[in-house]
């Protein structure tokens, strides 16, 4: 799932506004108990489901994944190589020892395998290395496709609740800060059909799975 930290954060604000809504509306009537004061209206929105359904979150995923099948691709082929030089050392280590040749002979082949054990510890590096590298740059950019995705979530989920003359919205995805919520109040739908308003690909088409990546191999 692209879904993130950023989620966290969001959870948080949420219960956080929550609270002040509340506090903020017990001072007003403790302030003024001849006056009326205006009631909180509070909507809950399901942030998970907007994530999920998000046009852009399926795109993301789509490119995340081609990223994916390409760099396994490229891992694969670099194994391949160090299996074909595991193999070569392994057949110049047994020549080597060929008691049929002369010492000198096989000296010279004992130095050559030597030399192509030498390479393909530098290949491993190199392997490992590159390994790390594309995993890394992997995570970095689904955590930017994430955090700018819950950002325009959150725009929508705004205005919605402005449409809405909503004071607070909770997230009802999130068991800690909600305990009910009442489907009448529930405004994802509104903003989900917001999102996806004019969007370029099928919103109805399922999505791969995204992050965390693995592409281990069974290098030698």
């Amino acid at each position: 799932m692209l879904l993130s930290s950023t989620m966290n954060k969001f959870r948080f604000i949420l219960v956080i506004a929550v609270s002040m809504a509340v506090a903020a509306s017990t001072s007003t009537q403790a302030a003024t108990p001849t006056t009326a004061a205006a009631p909180t209206k509070v909507a809950s929105v399901d942030m998970k489901k907007l994530f999920d359904g998000f046009w852009k979150t399926k795109q993301a995923t789509a490119l995340l994944d081609k990223d994916k099948a390409d760099a396994r691709k490229n891992l694969k082929g670099m194994a391949d190589g160090l299996d074909k030089a595991v193999a070569d050392y392994k057949l110049m280590a047994t020549q080597s020892d060929d008691p049929a040749i002369s010492a000198d002979e096989r000296s010279k082949r004992k130095q050559a395998a030597d030399e192509k054990a030498k390479a393909i510890n530098d290949s491993k590096t190199q392997f490992q290395q590159f390994q790390r590298q594309v995993e890394s740059q992997l995570q970095d950019k689904s955590q930017r496709m994430s955090g700018s995705i819950v950002t325009e979530i959150q725009k929508a989920v705004s205005d919605q609740a402005k449409l809405g003359g909503y004071t607070v919205v909770v997230n009802s995805a999130s068991v800690e800060s909600v305990v009910y919520v009442s489907p009448d109040v529930d405004i994802t739908p509104a903003v989900l059909t917001q999102l996806n308003a004019g969007a370029p690909i099928d919103v109805n088409a399922g999505a791969g799975a995204g992050l965390p990546l693995n592409l281990s191999t069974n290098a030698p």
